[in-house]
């Protein structure tokens, strides 16, 4: 009995700016900074391989005062939209019915909603009663591979059913305003909004890329490398200058012996479907892989049209691979990274 990947769906917010657009915003949040910091910020939005980016809210919205309150309730009411949205793309794409589902999770990390998203979908939806749902927070941009494996493992062990895996996330909410860090600077710089929604099964008539294995793996004492930290203001970006040098110290460890557990080596991966972390990120994994002759090009597509949503990134790029129809028997290497600090992967066969 195999899982598979049955459609990858997405949804954007109706708020977008071309990086070039956002640049006048940074003369009004730094003006009482001096000119050659003013800059070097602006050099980071330039740099960021960020063309556009989607959002909640307006620029206007993201650079004004704002309480976490009132930052929080847009992303709730948003969140709530958007992850509808996507699910109905998913389930239009698969040609399935909302009572189909038996099971969903539902990610985030950039806000705090209690009842989850899950229980909004299921009203907005009306799906199933009786369906499964499994919140996940703070596993950061993991939690799109992440929530992948809960299912994963859920439909593994319950043949014939179909679960849905809905990111949303809204990284410019946590946008703190009197925060001039270089963490909340570069997370500026780099994230956008969005959500995603893929669909597994283990119905036997349902077709899609199997997923052929899947594992964590977990750095020890790297806790203070990534996340948020709770502030009176709101959500406070935690985010190591030392993240791409760390990611590239244990990449070998995190990516052969995964393989060599499912008897491939990495000549063996046809599609590299890595989450856009960043522009370092992304340049510490392509030397990685480069003299492998392999490419991580849709990863960086991602990043330059949508900039970092955190846990739907990857989605994002899974969801242009599937649009590609690889040939049957064609490997790909799914792979993000989160606080904790840690690494999700998931082998996938065409």
């Amino acid at each position: 009995m195999s899982v598979v990947v049955k459609a990858v769906a997405k949804a954007l917010p109706d708020f977008w700016r071309e990086t070039a657009d956002i640049i006048p915003f940074l003369d009004g949040w730094l003006k009482d900074h001096d000119e050659r910091f003013v800059r070097k910020v602006k050099k980071i939005f330039e740099g960021a391989a960020v063309d556009r980016r989607y959002s909640f809210m307006s620029p206007e919205e993201v650079f004004s005062d704002l309480s976490f309150e009132e930052r929080n309730n847009i992303y709730a009411r948003e969140g709530i939209k958007l992850g509808s949205q996507c699910l109905k793309n998913a389930l239009e794409k698969a040609a399935w019915q909302p009572e189909d589902l038996d099971y969903i999770i539902t990610v985030s990390c950039t806000g705090i909603m209690i009842p989850s998203l899950d229980a909004y979908l299921i009203n907005n939806l009306k799906l199933r009663q009786d369906i499964v749902r499994l919140p996940v927070t703070e596993m950061g941009c993991a939690a799109g591979v992440s929530g992948m494996i809960y299912a994963k493992n859920f439909l593994k062990s319950n043949p014939g059913k179909r679960a849905a895996v809905v990111a949303v996330e809204s990284p410019t909410s946590t946008f703190l305003l009197n925060d001039f860090s270089m963490a909340n600077i570069v997370s500026a710089a780099i994230f956008g909004d969005g959500a995603a929604c893929v669909l597994l099964s283990s119905n036997e008539n349902d077709e899609g890329p199997k997923i052929l294995a899947e594992e964590m793996y977990h750095f020890y004492d790297a806790e203070e490398m990534m996340g948020f930290k709770l502030t009176n203001s709101g959500l406070q970006m935690v985010l190591d200058i030392e993240v791409p040098e760390t990611i590239a110290a244990h990449f070998p460890q995190i990516i052969h012996p995964f393989l060599a557990k499912n008897n491939l080596e990495i000549k063996d991966i046809d599609h590299l479907i890595f989450h856009p972390g960043g522009k370092k990120i992304i340049q510490v994994v392509e030397a990685l892989f480069s003299e492998l002759g392999k490419n991580i090009n849709e990863t960086k597509e991602v990043l330059r049209l949508y900039g970092n949503m955190s846990s739907a990134t990857v989605l994002y790029v899974l969801e242009r691979y599937l649009d590609k129809q690889p040939a049957a028997g064609e490997n790909g290497l799914m792979l993000s990274f989160g606080p904790g600090f840690s690494a999700q992967r998931i082998l996938l066969q065409w």
